[in-house]
């Protein structure tokens, strides 16, 4: 893989095994070392550079778009990703890609190197600083755009991904389980989402708002305890006692004569009292004559 300066013609080279992000990591921060953090990297459109898939809906609504692990570093570094839409774009690097095949490979055979470490090691310790030397050119601006070395840099240049702490406060990634301590309670991280990240040497960090937390791993996923449910109540209808008012009987005088309830044939109500009259029995009841003869209608 291969970096080149657009300002000096300055490279920085690194053989890997295949390009992937680790590949992309390496190669970058041997530059940063040595050279400082540059202001923006032109890349192809390689899917360590570009995320295929479409963004989630919140992150639509918050007018985000899906990022690689590559692309969120550089977003954490203030590095501007530029994206090339095709190979002729990025004619310096190409170019420099077969000049490299010819001289690095020749390099290579006469010093009797062979193999993947001895090859780097051979690049940053004789071949690199000669061919700089011969073939870089002075800046058309004495200013340089590098910036200086971030300090937590080996943090930046990792694989982050965002979980949910479990009521149990433990959180799962990767088949792995991880269980937060106990002083981290004032928190209430149950039911947050954190940061799992996992660097290059294989460390692992669990950050919550940019602060570290401290756990332990677990040899198994945790046995989930489900809350029991107390068991229903069935309820029983009891019928109503002797004594309930339900059951006394009207007497003359009482309720029935107050609200003038007659008799209609049907069953008594629930509350004791009979029914009233029908609509329809009502209207066959004749109509009383008023004092003048006439037939007046019943309100």
């Amino acid at each position: 893989m291969v970096m080149v300066d657009d300002a000096t013609n300055r490279i920085g080279v690194r053989f890997s095994e295949e390009e992937t992000t680790r590949a992309s990591y390496d190669v970058l921060e041997g530059w940063v070392r040595q050279n400082g953090l540059p202001g923006s990297l032109y890349v192809d459109r390689d899917s360590i550079y570009r995320c295929e898939g479409q963004a989630s809906v919140a992150d639509q609504l918050a007018g985000q778009e899906r990022q690689t692990q590559f692309g969120r570093a550089m977003a954490q570094l203030g590095v501007e990703l530029i994206l090339a839409n095709s190979p002729q774009a990025k004619g310096r690097v190409e170019r420099m890609n077969g000049v490299l095949q010819d001289r690095l490979v020749k390099a290579l055979r006469l010093a009797g190197i062979n193999d993947l470490e001895k090859a780097n090691r051979f690049l940053e310790e004789t071949f690199l600083g000669e061919f700089n030397r011969r073939f870089g050119r002075v800046a058309a601006s004495p200013m340089d755009a590098h910036r200086g070395v971030p300090r937590n840099l080996d943090e930046v240049l990792s694989w982050e991904e965002q979980r949910v702490v479990q009521r149990d406060w433990t959180v799962g990634c990767e088949a792995k389980w991880y269980q937060l301590d106990r002083q981290h309670e004032a928190l209430s991280l149950a039911g947050r989402k954190v940061v799992v990240r996992k660097l290059r040497d294989g460390r692992v960090q669990l950050v919550y708002r940019a602060k570290k937390l401290k756990w332990k791993e677990l040899p198994t996923r945790p046995a989930r305890v489900h809350k029991s449910q107390p068991a229903k109540e069935v309820r029983t209808i009891k019928p109503p006692a002797a004594h309930h008012p339900w059951r006394r009987a009207l007497l003359r005088g009482g309720r029935a004569a107050q609200f003038a309830v007659r008799d209609s044939g049907r069953p008594p109500l629930r509350s004791g009292l009979p029914p009233s009259l029908t609509a329809n029995r009502r209207n066959k009841e004749p109509i009383p004559p008023n004092k003048k003869g006439t037939f007046s209608p019943k309100l």
